[in-house]
């Protein structure tokens, strides 16, 4: 487990890369916000406002400006294209969480108002933290297969934002519960389940609060295949309660693995997020950890 270190000397190069589309809505203040903190911190500062997943322009804008740190402000998503850029560089990821839920920002402890997460970009510390690779993607945070994953569709497609929102179609979602029976290969080992869902952890808990994973640690080069075991509807209330008050792991419900390496294969297809972001209906899913692959700043 490596420790955060103590930045040893002021930023003074700084990219902004900014998702104008995260959240509620485009904040148009937000450019101007930062042009001022920039001012009167001394920084040399370039903005990039993302309008899509322009991973080769961000690239650019790094190769040509250097700077001495990269800034994201938008939700998981934007986080998780950054942590796909920035993997295994020695150039570290601040955040100013912008988004709907914020789970990264949240894991890492970094506050929701602008000018905090900026203290925090100006004089926090360097952690490295891992990241998981699955079917080729990146993952900073939490992925899913099966119920919740269907859920985040749902939500997706929704132009309503909120935990409101979100709760809206979990309980529509649990009248369709899908079973699935998961073949696992994890460090060696072949196991069998069944289950109406399993989340792939790097992370401990979703940005609504609630604690999927208790044993979650981002440094600690393993993560955790999460299983909701199938369950009677009258119980879904118990398993939200329990992962609210970080009691998951106390559920007849849940098993708890962590691996180093895993390939699951389900029975039959089912949706596949990663961070927030809706990848198809899989089959098969392979992940593995990469230990201290990205360096973020925190408080």
């Amino acid at each position: 487990m490596q420790k955060a270190v103590e930045l040893t000397e002021k930023h003074s190069k700084i990219l902004f890369i900014i998702n104008p589309r995260s959240g509620r809505g485009p904040d148009k203040a937000l450019p101007i916000h930062i042009a001022g903190y920039a001012k009167k911190s001394h920084w040399d500062i370039r903005i990039y406002l993302l309008q899509g997943n322009y991973e080769a322009e961000i690239k650019s804008e790094i190769q040509l400006f250097s700077p001495d740190i990269v800034v994201a402000a938008g939700g998981d998503g934007t986080i998780n294209l950054m942590a796909e850029i920035l993997n295994g560089s020695s150039i570290p990821l601040g955040i100013i969480p912008t988004g709907s839920a914020n789970g990264m920002a949240k894991e890492l402890n970094i506050p929701s108002k602008i000018e905090s997460a900026l203290e925090v970009c100006s004089n926090g510390k360097t952690k490295a933290i891992d990241l998981m690779r699955i079917n080729g993607k990146i993952c900073i945070h939490l992925a899913d297969v099966g119920l919740n994953a269907r859920v985040v569709k749902r939500f997706e497609e929704d132009t309503k934002r909120g935990l409101l929102t979100y709760a809206r179609h979990l309980f529509g979602e649990v009248f369709l519960l899908k079973v699935y029976t998961f073949r696992i290969w994890m460090d060696g080992i072949k196991i069998k389940r069944k289950g109406v869902s399993m989340t792939f952890a790097n992370a401990s808990k979703y940005g609504t609060g609630a604690v999927i994973n208790p044993e979650g640690k981002l440094d600690d080069g393993k993560f955790e295949l999460v299983i909701i075991k199938p369950f009677p509807g009258i119980k879904l209330l118990s398993i939200a309660w329990k992962m609210f008050v970080n009691q998951l792991h106390t559920s007849d419900y849940v098993e708890i693995i962590s691996c180093h390496s895993a390939k699951v294969f389900s029975n039959k297809k089912t949706t596949l997020q990663i961070d927030g972001e809706v990848f198809g209906k899989v089959k098969e899913i392979s992940i593995e950890s990469l230990p201290g692959a990205l360096k973020v700043i925190v408080p």
